[in-house]
């Protein structure tokens, strides 16, 4: 087999060593534009998984590669004047230009051939030669521009501007992140060392910061200048340098986000950069463009045909390289919205920078230094007694206190009897009282008889609805130490349809008529609401003052009004179902403009020592739906207008909405909400670990965890949540003393396992 690779980077080298260790009678040359000694990186970090998966596919090179390497352990972030350090991280550096010296030497050794400062000028001018052409031409790729109909490129060119420099000062104790605010912007440095004199030194900031500072005018010498003054108390008296000389201007970019929705054309291959790139904040390019060189030499080996071993490279290949990537996307938006941490205590700012890629979890951050994240959630408990994971530190609102920061989310049950609750409610929530949560939030309760989604929902518009609810509070009260909260709501649009069993949201043949901010419905199969009137509005406001003091006398704990999923107060929200023409539509103020009322109603009639929350949707998954501002905006508002804490869904404005559903997948929009708006928030959505509550808590991205459907299937998961992750403090009810008791037994021996 004759090959070619385009490229003689870490990819294009590693799959020539690779392939002529299957294949050693295999033609395999590499052209590399550039001379054999020009790099114009500085160091290459690797993990110490990669550093065994080399060793896995070539110990020769592996022990040269290793032999050079500088190793740390540490991560360290340096903010504000304060050094918080973690450990247990297991990475190590090495120089670009040495690895690649390393891998050119070795693939001589195997027979490769190397062919240096040869350009080639189109890649059609070798793939008729040879029967293989590997593109590694890197992010720029040429292969990938010639034939981008074929691979069908997308590159995503992020915010933050970046600038890859060196430096004699030592860092050789830990990857240290160096964070500075200036009177023009904050910056910060990625530092790492690479050998025994020099350390990679990446200076980023923000755009604004970057225009600021005019480096886009400045040479390379004065924007480094500039830098040197900023890092100053870092530097220990060094300079800082540049190898990119050849580079015209202040050589700060951009950094291009690359996938490609195919890897292979004809006998062309994508390799490393080419195919698919990650944010050099995880250090996981490299990684990627090694691994997926020896997965391609493997498959080419042994795969009975050559266009086979694309077809499987790229199968098989893919699912990595997009886990990489999506922990590369969390991390580089973690940077790009930095400005939303800048101001956490020092504590909270490390573990959410050392999270951010949600590679590392809580737990595995207790694998890697229990000393350290001991500290953390003691200063995250605020208190000096027995130290406890954040899910269970308590929480005031108003004058109402949590016992811990776990919600039962709602979850409507459908088997109320004209907006009655039956024993079947009081079972259900019953059983989750006992089950250790902070908090339980009830299913949507209809303020209205018509704003009932479905004859089997729960409403609180009669005062004989208020008995079964006060029996359920009680029992709430008397038997666990959680707390209960009402939710309120009008299904809107989405009212008088059949239960989910009798078909999904599908109308009912003797349905009762809707209102909605528009005449907009909300499915295609959906019956069209009429646009609500003044005095529809007047009515719906007056109706849920009395539910809220139906829910005063029901002893609840805490009320929530429901305004997303769209429902009625949803359906003012966002532009896609609020076409009005008067002063309740168009701008955020006027869409606004009914939801405060209705909060300002709410508010007053809701005894003042008690909190008042709100559900609303931050991202409708739509074209033309609400922005990033607009959520932003509103959440001030309503904290404004007395709500206490925020619920941040997405999605279900209408039924064509397709939110990008993954684990914790709407966290994002209350991490935004809380740390933009500054306001409190309750996160939701896929949300079923205590790791994942734990490291949102711990990050600052909610105040408030609730888990839906778990609860569904396990009214005692956050107690069992506990004994899994070592919790014996959790209390359980008497009469389960028990069980508890074996069950922790149970968990602490799967956690010596």
């Amino acid at each position: 087999m004759r090959i070619a690779c385009l490229g003689g980077g870490p990819a294009g080298l590693y799959f020539a060593i690779s392939m002529k260790l299957r294949s050693p009678g295999a033609e395999v040359t590499i052209f590399e534009r550039n001379k054999s000694d020009d790099t114009f990186g500085w160091g290459v970090v690797l993990s110490d998984q990669t550093l065994e998966n080399l060793r896995g596919n070539d110990p020769i090179s592996a022990d040269m590669i290793q032999s050079h390497f500088a190793y740390w352990d540490d991560l360290s972030v340096i903010i504000g004047g304060a050094h918080e350090k973690s450990t247990g991280h297991g990475f190590c550096g090495i120089g670009r230009m040495r690895l690649l010296l390393i891998l050119q030497e070795r693939a001589r050794q195997l027979g490769v051939t190397l062919k240096f400062a040869t350009e080639v000028a189109c890649v059609d001018d070798l793939k008729g030669d040879y029967d293989v052409v590997v593109a590694c031409d890197g992010l720029n790729s040429k292969t990938r521009e010639r034939y981008q109909e074929a691979f069908r490129p997308v590159v995503n060119t992020r915010a933050n501007k970046f600038v890859w420099l060196g430096t004699h000062q030592k860092f050789n104790d830990a990857f240290t992140f160096i964070f500075e605010k200036t009177d023009n912007g904050s910056l910060w440095a990625h530092a790492y060392q690479f050998d025994a004199d020099t350390a990679t030194f990446i200076v980023e900031t923000d755009e604004a910061t970057w225009k600021n500072y005019g480096f886009g005018k400045m040479s390379q010498q004065e924007s480094i200048a500039v830098c040197e003054e900023i890092f100053k108390d870092h530097l220990g008296g060094q300079s800082l340098m540049t190898n990119a000389n050849h580079v015209r201007g202040s050589a700060w970019i951009n950094f291009p986000r690359v996938l490609c929705e195919k890897w292979h054309h004809e006998n062309i291959v994508l390799l490393g950069d080419a195919a698919a790139t990650a944010h050099f904040s995880i250090g996981s390019g490299t990684k990627l463009a090694m691994e997926s060189a020896m997965a391609l030499a493997d498959l080419l080996h042994n795969e009975p045909t050559i266009d086979a071993a694309f077809i499987k490279y790229e199968t098989d290949r893919r699912a990595q390289v997009l886990r990489i990537q999506s922990a590369a996307l969390n991390s580089l938006e973690w940077f790009e919205n930095i400005h939303r941490y800048l101001d956490f205590h020092p504590v909270q700012f490390n573990y959410s920078q050392v999270t951010r890629s949600q590679r590392i979890s809580h737990e595995n951050l207790r694998l890697r230094d229990p000393k350290w994240l001991e500290g953390a959630e003691r200063w995250f408990q605020g208190h000096d007694g027995p130290v406890r994971s954040p899910i269970f530190a308590g929480l005031k609102l108003r004058d109402m206190e949590l016992e811990n920061r776990v919600v039962v989310a709602p979850m409507s049950q459908y088997r109320a009897m004209d907006g009655a609750i039956t024993d079947w409610h009081l079972v259900h929530y019953g059983e989750r009282a006992k089950g250790g949560a902070g908090l339980i939030v009830t299913e949507a309760l209809a303020v209205t008889p018509n704003g009932r989604a479905t004859l089997g929902d729960a409403g609180l518009y009669d005062d004989k609805q208020i008995e079964g609810w006060y029996r359920i509070a009680s029992f709430v009260h008397a038997e666990g130490g959680a707390k209960i909260c009402a939710q309120l709501g009008h299904a809107g649009p989405r009212a008088a349809t059949k239960q989910p069993w009798n078909g999904d949201n599908l109308p009912l043949t003797d349905g009762w008529p809707l209102i909605a901010a528009s005449d907009i419905p909300w499915g295609e199969a959906s019956a069209l609401p009429k646009m609500a009137t003044m005095a529809d509005l007047s009515e719906v406001t007056a109706a849920f003052v009395a539910a809220a003091n139906r829910a005063k006398a029901a002893g609840f704990d805490m009320l929530e009004l429901h305004a997303a999923a769209g429902g009625l107060l949803g359906s003012f929200l966002s532009p896609v179902t609020n076409k009005r023409g008067d002063s309740f539509g168009g701008s955020v103020d006027n869409r606004l403009r009914f939801p405060l009322e209705v909060v300002g109603a709410v508010r007053s009639a809701w005894p003042s020592g008690k909190p008042l929350s709100l559900r609303f949707c931050a991202h409708d998954w739509l074209e033309g739906g609400l922005t990033a501002a607009d959520a932003v905006a509103y959440a001030k508002a309503f904290a404004a207008a007395g709500v206490d804490i925020q619920v941040i869904t997405t999605g279900e404005t209408r039924a064509t909405s397709s939110p990008q559903f993954g684990r914790m997948y709407q966290t994002p929009f209350s991490d935004q909400i809380r740390n933009e708006a500054k306001v409190s928030t309750m996160a939701v959505g896929n949300i079923y670990e205590a790791d994942h509550a734990n490291s949102i808590l711990m990050a600052g991205r909610a105040d408030l965890v609730a888990v839906g459907r778990p609860h569904l299937t396990d009214p005692y998961w956050t107690n069992r949540e506990a004994a899994k992750i070592g919790d014996i403090q959790q209390a359980w009810p008497a009469p389960y003393a028990l069980g508890a008791q074996q069950l922790n037994t149970l968990m602490a021996r799967d956690r010596q396992i």
